[in-house]
């Protein structure tokens, strides 16, 4: 069983991962650390990378600077438009890869493919489900301040430039409610687990 797991800038996909990685046994797939992953030199898209922004992005050490990269297309839409076009098909390729990979490993194991873009990237046509982790706005407002030092203005930009609640729940199986305390939002994951495989052992 695959499951995706995606919602908006602070409503706490982490937390969600970690109770299904530590409660439920879950395999975990993170999207940011696949896009670490396919940006490290030797791997197609970094040669890619160097190739369009030039190898004034490297380091010292011939690593991308993602600072150096990030200012650059985020002033320029053109050419966040163009990184995006060599790092999304690259992520999404290490992420079946690595669900293909599992499943030969261990075809019992519950894989969770977490990513922020997975409805825009349609990463739900390899997941059976896909949960929408819900939190109102100023709980995640709040969270951004407190947890990451966001400014308003920061958060502002970042939750324009995401799905609305109602394109998340269109376009997703369940909602998880992590508005709350940890141990509501165990609860919940807790009963989907037992309902599936209960219907599942039960044909």
């Amino acid at each position: 069983m695959v499951i995706g797991v995606t919602g908006g800038v602070g409503c706490g996909k982490s937390a969600v991962l970690k109770i299904l990685n530590e409660k439920f046994g879950c395999y975990i797939i993170e999207s940011d650390k696949a896009g670490h992953l396919v940006m490290q030199n030797g791997m197609k898209a970094y040669g890619q990378i160097v190739r369009e922004f030039g190898e004034d992005i490297l380091d010292s050490e011939r690593k991308i600077d993602r600072a150096k990269l990030a200012r650059i297309v985020f002033a320029d839409r053109e050419k966040l438009e163009k990184l995006n076009r060599i790092v999304h098909p690259a992520v999404r390729k290490c992420i079946v890869n690595e669900i293909a990979r599992m499943k030969e490993e261990d075809a019992g194991t519950v894989i969770v493919v977490e990513s922020a873009l997975l409805l825009e990237e349609h990463y739900e046509q390899f997941c059976d489900e896909v949960w929408y982790v819900y939190a109102p706005e100023e709980v995640r407002r709040k969270r951004l301040a407190d947890g990451r030092g966001y400014t308003a203005q920061k958060t502002e930009q970042i939750m324009k430039n995401q799905k609305s609640e109602e394109e998340f729940l269109n376009g997703c199986d369940r909602k998880i409610d992590n508005s709350g305390d940890i141990d509501n939002t165990f609860r919940q994951i807790k009963e989907i687990f037992d309902t599936y495989f209960l219907e599942d052992r039960n044909g």
